[in-house]
């Protein structure tokens, strides 16, 4: 009996996370496939909508780059992965003027 209801409640959930991974990039700049996208964002208050999140890129400092992923702030490292809120986030390259990062939700 709990794996019917089990069915029940996750079928309905599978279908909206492939639906929101589907219409969850916005931005020019992002591409989606599957449950992951990847934004490229260069230049002062670079941003775009990522499963919903606001990702915004503020700057290059060391090597590390500054994002802000809705209210929160983080930094990392090219190859470095951090967790913002509902989305881990893999800085693939990180440049003096931009990142280029890929995000899915956690």
């Amino acid at each position: 009996m709990t794996t019917t209801r089990t069915r029940l409640v996750l079928g309905p959930l599978a279908g909206a996370l492939a639906v929101l991974s589907l219409t969850a990039c916005t931005s020019s700049n992002v591409s989606c496939s599957g449950g992951s996208c990847t934004a490229s964002l260069s230049g002062e208050d670079a941003s775009a909508e990522i499963l919903g999140q606001s990702l915004a890129f503020a700057g290059t400092t060391d090597g590390r780059a500054e994002l802000r992923v809705g209210d929160q702030s983080v930094s990392c490292s090219q190859g470095e992965s951090v967790q913002a809120g509902p989305l881990s986030i893999t800085c693939t390259s990180v440049t003096d003027d931009g990142i280029e990062v890929t995000a899915s939700l956690s």
